[in-house]
């Protein structure tokens, strides 16, 4: 539990503060690096140890923090679609398609997207629910958070192994 815990927590406030619509721009290149960062800070000071931490071990804390926040945000998105009956999606979907009118792929192609983009948009509009947006959400949530906290913790591993090494120097 120890290990974890440091992960659980920076992950939980995270997967909260990315629903809030102006914080959520900055969730994956700011607020998850650290929360991987805050995470490195939380077990280094669970475990007491003024020891260096290996960049491994931040990296996997990272890891975690980035797992935790992607579960955390995948349900409360999830969640809010489900209550609200609406998201990003349903108040974008008109730009959306003007974005895709501008790509240069296959018209083919095209309407496809746009099929599948407008079936979701119905189906969050009516139910509040669906599968392939929860899905969707669920895949970048985790492909994102897991990476940028990553890097969030070999960050933090470094920060507190430079700290670790001023410290020895002046002894």
């Amino acid at each position: 539990m120890k290990k974890i815990l440091p992960a659980l927590v920076p992950g939980f406030a995270v997967g909260v503060l990315q629903i809030v619509p102006m914080l959520k721009s900055f969730a994956c290149c700011l607020l998850i690096p650290l929360a991987g960062f805050f995470s490195v800070t939380l077990y280094q000071k669970s475990t007491g140890s003024e020891n260096k931490i290996g960049i491994s071990k931040g990296i996997v804390l990272g890891l975690f923090t980035g797992i935790f926040a992607a579960v955390f945000t995948s349900l409360f998105e999830i969640f809010i679609t489900l209550i609200t009956k609406s998201n990003d999606l349903v108040l974008t979907y008109n730009e959306l398609i003007k974005t895709m009118d501008s790509l240069p792929f296959d018209p083919a192609l095209k309407q496809q997207v746009i099929d599948l983009m407008g079936s979701m948009k119905t189906e969050i509009q009516t139910t509040g629910f669906s599968l392939l947006y929860s899905f969707t959400i669920i895949f970048n949530n985790f492909l994102t958070n897991t990476i940028f906290g990553m890097i969030g913790g070999a960050i933090g591993a470094q920060y507190f192994n430079s700290r670790f090494k001023r410290n020895n120097d002046r002894e």
